[in-house]
C-alpha cells in the first residue's frame, strides 16, 4: 500500500506543520507514503486556516482519510467563500430554513472570533460525510463528526514526538535575559494569540497574582491573530514582570518551553481541537492549565490542572497560579506525571501504528 500524505508543512507557522512533520517520518518507518502526491489512500490533514485550503479541496474531490485537527471549520469557510457561497454552504449543512440565520451570521462575521454562535454551527458536512474515514483526537471532535454524517470515526491520540533538548546553560541563560532568574515562578503563554485563547482572563488572573504578593513573572509568546485584540490588550503586555515575543522558531520555542514551570492553554469557546502546544509542554514535563471541557476529559486527573469557563475562570486560573508559584514541588510533580501520560499514550510509534490500520482498512 501507498499513503498520499497532504498536510502544510515547517516551515508553516503552524503547529499541524510540525505534527505533520513528525507524523509523516513515524509512518514512512510503516510503508510508502508520497507528501503531496496521491497513493492508494489519501490521508488529509484539515485545519481551520486557509493553510489547509487546497488540501481541503483535493479532500472532497478525492476522499480519503480526513484529520481534523479542527472539529469547527467554520472561521475556515468564512474566510474563503462568498456572502451566496456561505449561505449556500450553511443550508447545505443546516437545512434551508437556516437561510435567514446564514445571512446574519455571514454580517456579523467580524465578531467571529469570540461570539460563540460560530462555534456552535462546526460546518462540517461536506468535509466529513463524503470521508471514508475521519480521525480525530479527542471525544467532542468524533461527536461533532458523526453529528454532520461522518460515517467511520477513529479516535487517535496527538502525536508527542520527544524533540532534542536545548543545553541547560541555555536555559539558565534565557532566564537570566527574561529577568526571572532561578527561583521566580515563570508562567508562559503559547501559540497564536486569538480571543479563544483566554488571553485577557489570563492578565487578569495574573495581576491578581502580582497583587497577592506571589514572586511570579508571565511570558506570552506568539503572534496576535486579531490586530484589534493586539491593540486592546497592548498596554497590559508591558505591565510589572510581563515578558512579551512574537512567533518563536522550532529551536527557540524549545528554549523557552524548557524556561517556563507552567503553561496557561485555555481555549473557549472550543473548537473541538487538541492542543498540540498543551500535548507538548505536558510532554516536557511541565504542569499546563486547561480550560475544562471535552476536549480535555482523557487527560488523567493529576496531570494538568482544568479551569471551569465562564465567570469562576480568573478566580480559578488566579487560585491555581498562586498554588504553583508558591507550591513549585507540587508543579514539578504536576509535570511528571503529564510527561508519563504523553510518553504513553502519544508515543509516535503507536500513534504512526494506529494511523497505518485506518489507511490499510480505507484503502
Amino acid at each position: 500500500m501507498t499513503a498520499g500524505f497532504f498536510s502544510p508543512m515547517p516551515p508553516a507557522r503552524t503547529g499541524v506543520a510540525d505534527y505533520s512533520a513528525a507524523l509523516l517520518a513515524a509512518l514512512r518507518a510503516r510503508g510508502e507514503v508520497r507528501l503531496g502526491e496521491d497513493g492508494d489512500v489519501n490521508l488529509y490533514h484539515l485545519g481551520n486556516n486557509q493553510l489547509h485550503g487546497e488540501i481541503y479541496r483535493r479532500s472532497l474531490a478525492k476522499p480519503g482519510v480526513a484529520v481534523l485537527h479542527d472539529a469547527v471549520l467554520h472561521h475556515f469557510l468564512l474566510g474563503r467563500l462568498t456572502r451566496e457561497e456561505y449561505v449556500a454552504e450553511f443550508t447545505y449543512n443546516y437545512g434551508d430554513w437556516h437561510s435567514e440565520m446564514a445571512a446574519r451570521l455571514w454580517d456579523g462575521r467580524a465578531r467571529s472570533g469570540i461570539d460563540q454562535a460560530y462555534f456552535r454551527y462546526p460546518m462540517l458536512k461536506r468535509a466529513v460525510a463524503g470521508a471514508r474515514t475521519v480521525v480525530v483526537h479527542n471525544g467532542s471532535a468524533g461527536r461533532m463528526a458523526r453529528e454532520h454524517g461522518a460515517r467511520n470515526v477513529v479516535e487517535i491520540p496527538h502525536l508527542f514526538a520527544a524533540p532534542a533538548m536545548p543545553p541547560g546553560y541555555e536555559v539558565v541563560r534565557l532566564r537570566e535575559q527574561m529577568g526571572v532568574g532561578a527561583r521566580r515562578f515563570l508562567f508562559g503563554v503559547f501559540g497564536h494569540l486569538r480571543e479563544s485563547k483566554r488571553l485577557t482572563s489570563v492578565l487578569r488572573a495574573f495581576e491578581n497574582v502580582l497583587v497577592s504578593g506571589t514572586d511570579a513573572a508571565l511570558l506570552v509568546a506568539g503572534d496576535f491573530v486579531s490586530s484589534d485584540l493586539e491593540r486592546a490588550l497592548e498596554p497590559r503586555l508591558g505591565g510589572e514582570r510581563m515578558i512579551r515575543v512574537g512567533y518563536t522558531p522550532e529551536e527557540d520555542f524549545q528554549r523557552y518551553a524548557q524556561a517556563v514551570d507552567a503553561c496557561i492553554n485555555l481555549r473557549y469557546p472550543p473548537a473541538g481541537e487538541t492542543s498540540g502546544i498543551a500535548i507538548r509542554l505536558m510532554g516536557a514535563g511541565k504542569p499546563v492549565l486547561l480550560t475544562e471541557g471535552e476536549e480535555t476529559r482523557t487527560f488523567p486527573e493529576a496531570s494538568c490542572l482544568r479551569v471551569a469557563s465562564g465567570e469562576a475562570e480568573v478566580d480559578m486560573l488566579t487560585d491555581m497560579m498562586i498554588w504553583l508559584a508558591r507550591s513549585p514541588r507540587d508543579a514539578r510533580a504536576i509535570g511528571a506525571r503529564a510527561a508519563a501520560h504523553v510518553a504513553r499514550e502519544h508515543d509516535p510509534v503507536r500513534v504512526a501504528s494506529a494511523f497505518w490500520q485506518v489507511l490499510e482498512s480505507a484503502r
